[in-house]
């Protein structure tokens, strides 16, 4: 892991809004601006009762925690907040979601206990993901009148970086409850926005041309010159 930069403002601000606030917060920047550092730095040292989760599980291991399917026993049917006109095998909403539900009393404890969910890699993480984990943490904390049942919620990674996995055929229905695939658009988040903090200092790399050249993938804004770049960085 890389070292602690404790002169970033950015990362204090971050760090104060998680260790001292109740405020759900969106974290990103670009590759190399350290917001891997940043989740494994509050997983270690915030004194508050964390669960890690990711999309994926490679993202999980990452991550040092768990997929967000597995955690929360989710589906893989899509989640909306209305199924009418729907059959269950097809959809999932609030009540063919907790009704299929086998939690213990240990992980009921968890759920109860917890206080800071982090999910990481948030860009892959769909719209109706988002609404299905508010139903979950809204019903077993008994707290149906405040977002993700109380719960602080710390999404980090690059809107650049890739997407949700969704099928047409889901797409299809989850259009008619949403604006986009993107977690920004599920109804939680557009009910109660988070605090957005972007980092912008990248340590990983200290060659300028290397760094210029990441961040023309990221933006898809690759040229001749560009392309020349790659290929003797390729060649190293």
């Amino acid at each position: 892991m890389q070292a602690i930069d404790h002169n970033n403002q950015t990362f204090q601000l971050a760090l104060a809004l998680v260790t001292e606030s109740r405020r759900n917060i969106f974290l990103t920047g670009k590759a190399g601006t350290g917001k891997t550092t940043f989740l494994k730095y509050v997983r270690e040292n915030c004194q508050k009762q964390i669960a890690v989760v990711a999309p994926t599980g490679v993202a999980a291991i990452n991550a040092g925690g768990a997929t967000i399917h597995s955690f929360f026993q989710l589906p893989l049917s899509p989640f909306i907040p209305e199924a009418k006109g729907f059959t269950e095998n097809k959809v999932m909403n609030k009540h063919s979601l907790l009704g299929r539900m086998r939690i213990n009393k240990d992980k009921r404890k968890i759920f109860q206990q917890l206080e800071l969910l982090i999910i990481d890699e948030i860009s892959m993480v769909r719209s109706d993901t988002m609404d299905a984990i508010d139903t979950i943490l809204k019903y077993f904390r008994n707290r149906n009148h405040e977002p993700f049942g109380g719960v602080q919620v710390l999404l980090i990674g690059d809107m650049f970086q890739l997407p949700p996995i969704i099928s047409d055929d889901e797409w299809n229905l989850l259009s008619q409850f949403y604006k986009s695939q993107y977690f920004f658009e599920s109804r939680v988040m557009q009910q109660f926005p988070p605090a957005h903090i972007q980092f912008e200092k990248i340590y990983r790399q200290s060659d300028e041309a290397f760094i210029q050249l990441l961040n023309q993938v990221r933006n898809n804004e690759m040229d001749e010159a560009a392309g020349g770049k790659e290929q003797i960085y390729s060649d190293r």
